[in-house]
């Protein structure tokens, strides 16, 4: 599935998630995008690079956070996650991003700030490919990025928002303020 727009892709802001992606390594390896949305000005990606898993996170091009395992995934079936502890007390904070395959961890880092109000404004959630600019510089030489193994499913999981109801509105006059500009 590619080009999903935000509004119809699920709400990974101010919010604890876990992406998971299983996949089949063929004889020789792969690589390629999992899951990304957003892209070169703001996103996430989990994708596997030269065989290693990946998972980068672009706040608006200010910052960029990733975790990458050491090893290259042998051929076969695999789990791949990543599972986000948000630290709430408000919005636009950090948390522990950990990355495990197969249950054992292969890689943890502390993302210090997250999106608090909007991902992009014109780039999709995709899984599989990165159709539009990519979330990493990575793999800018090899767009779409499409994954040369066998995607076999991805699942995002969602946290509950744990947001005050001063941070809820601010939320909300940020999302009308994105679709006035939109129009």
């Amino acid at each position: 599935m590619v080009r999903i727009p935000e509004g119809a892709a699920p709400d990974i802001k101010n919010k604890s998630f876990r992406l998971t992606a299983e996949v089949e390594i063929p004889e020789g390896g792969a690589q390629g995008m999992l899951v990304t949305q957003g892209g070169r000005f703001s996103g996430y990606g989990l994708y596997l690079l030269a065989g290693r898993p990946v998972f980068h996170y672009n706040l608006a091009g200010v910052a960029r956070y990733q975790v990458a395992g050491n090893d290259q995934l042998p051929a076969g079936q695999h789990t791949i996650v990543v599972d986000f502890k948000y630290d709430g007390g408000g919005i636009g904070k950090g948390g522990i991003a950990t990355l495990t395959v197969d249950g054992r961890k292969a890689g943890e880092g502390r993302i210090e700030r997250t999106l608090p109000f909007r991902i992009s404004l014109d780039e999709t959630l995709d899984i599989g490919e990165d159709t539009g600019t990519p979330v990493s510089e990575d793999y800018v030489e090899q767009m779409p990025f499409k994954f040369t193994g066998t995607l076999k499913q991805v699942v995002i999981n969602i946290g509950q928002e744990k947001l005050n109801s001063k941070d809820t509105r601010a939320v909300e006059e940020a999302r009308n303020l994105c679709e006035t500009a939109r129009q």
